[in-house]
């Protein structure tokens, strides 16, 4: 049998602890599938398209595995693509226990409705501090996020600034 992971979030845009995650996720799974979810709470800078294209161009960037596929989902609960894919993990990336705090709730609702269970990942200490919305802010006031997301992503946002 082959175990299936879904690694979900916003990614907008995907950072090096994303990526930090799904490899290590990878390593782990026989198949990794790194979901790009809307979350209508939040006000997005990337359309979902987008973040999908850059994760992509990371990961061949980075040449991991084969058996992470990249795609997004807007349409249900995420453990409806996690049934029709066969996914009975989630992955998320934790970086404190805020992160810890917020995710609990979701993943015992996942397992309850779905028998999905969530398995809670350390980011690499290097990128804790890092979270999407920081690079955002960073990107906007004109700031160098090089040292936060895949050389793809920051060469966008640099064209996105000097348009």
């Amino acid at each position: 049998m082959s175990r299936i992971a879904v690694v979900p979030g916003s990614f907008d845009p995907v950072t090096l602890g994303h990526l930090d995650v799904i490899e290590r996720a990878a390593g782990i799974f026989d198949a990794v599938h790194v979901v790009v979810v809307h979350n209508p709470s939040k006000q997005a800078m990337l359309p979902i398209a987008q973040r999908v294209a850059l994760i992509e161009q990371a990961v061949a960037d980075r040449a991991l595995p084969p058996s992470i596929l990249v795609t997004s989902w807007s349409v249900g609960l995420l453990v409806d693509y996690c049934t029709d894919v066969g996914a009975t993990v989630l992955v998320k990336g934790v970086r404190s226990q805020v992160d810890v705090a917020y995710e609990t709730p979701m993943a015992i609702v996942n397992r309850n409705l779905a028998g999905i269970e969530t398995v809670f990942m350390l980011t690499d200490p290097a990128h804790a501090h890092v979270s999407s919305s920081l690079v955002r802010q960073v990107a906007a006031l004109g700031g160098d996020v090089a040292p936060y997301v895949p050389r793809a992503v920051a060469e966008f946002m640099l064209n996105q600034n000097t348009d």
